[in-house]
């Protein structure tokens, strides 16, 4: 059991809480690993909705590189530990179940793009942003490359990866880096709620919608159209819609199965 990434159940919605005291929620080299197993154990779990948070007031300061060897890893230490991390950002980049990035404080690095690799970053007012590899001698890597011109823009990510440079919340919210930003008070409360809507949705409808959003830039517009056919097809068919019907016409919340 890990005890830097900490899983907690309320209801429909499963919290995972980053905890690295006095380092800002830097993830230690033997943990991007429990990063996979949570998200694999979040998919196949009763939970609707999956929150990542960090604890005592930050995100994630990204890879902790607090105490690196004096020799430094050999070529295939390292090769086989950015395996590991490919395979945390994939696992997050293939859920089904919507996600939610709680930011407060900084998410910089690997942090920064854990958080973008949510469906949505509800940031507090002083959430700080930093794509910092270029100052350690690296390239982005979570998925960064991918998820950062997607959000906003070749240009800005650019300006972003090249210098990493801090992006405050205000700055985040105005290029569309993140869904909303709150005062630090309101964030538990912020993410409630949105959870809450979340949490009401059709399970086969939103996997459908993600899945067709991710893949929207790297298709024409007929490819799209036909995927959006086959999909509503299969849709149409489901037990979520019969019962999203029912529950329109008897005027209360549909209890969907995702089947």
């Amino acid at each position: 059991m890990s005890t830097f990434l900490l899983a907690t159940d309320s209801g429909s919605v499963r919290t995972l809480t980053m905890s690295n005291p006095g380092r800002k929620n830097a993830v230690p080299p033997t943990e991007w690993g429990s990063f996979e197993r949570a998200f694999r154990d979040f998919e196949v779990s009763d939970q609707r909705v999956l929150v990542i948070t960090g604890a005592d007031g930050d995100f994630s300061a990204g890879a902790d590189m607090n105490k690196p060897s004096v020799d430094g890893p050999s070529a295939g230490e390292t090769a086989s530990r950015m395996r590991v991390i490919t395979r945390a950002a994939t696992a997050l980049h293939r859920m089904t179940k919507p996600t939610i990035a709680a930011v407060d404080g900084v998410a910089v690095g690997a942090g920064m793009n854990l958080a973008l690799g949510c469906d949505f970053i509800v940031a507090t007012d002083r959430a700080r942003f930093s794509e910092i590899f270029v100052r350690r001698g690296l390239t982005l890597d979570f998925g960064g490359t991918w998820l950062l011109p997607r959000l906003v823009g070749l240009a800005r990510a650019r300006e972003l990866a090249l210098t990493g440079r801090i992006v405050g919340a205000a700055e985040a919210l105005s290029i569309g880096l993140v869904s909303r930003v709150v005062e630090h008070d309101s964030l538990d409360a912020s993410v409630a709620e949105l959870s809450y809507q979340l949490a009401l949705g059709a399970p086969l409808a939103q996997a459908v919608v993600k899945r067709a959003l991710d893949r929207s830039s790297s298709m024409t517009f007929e490819q799209a159209i036909a995927f959006e056919e086959h999909a509503q097809a299969i849709l149409l068919a489901s037990e979520d819609l019969a019962e999203g019907a029912a529950a329109f016409v008897e005027k209360r919340e549909p209890d969907f199965t995702g089947r």
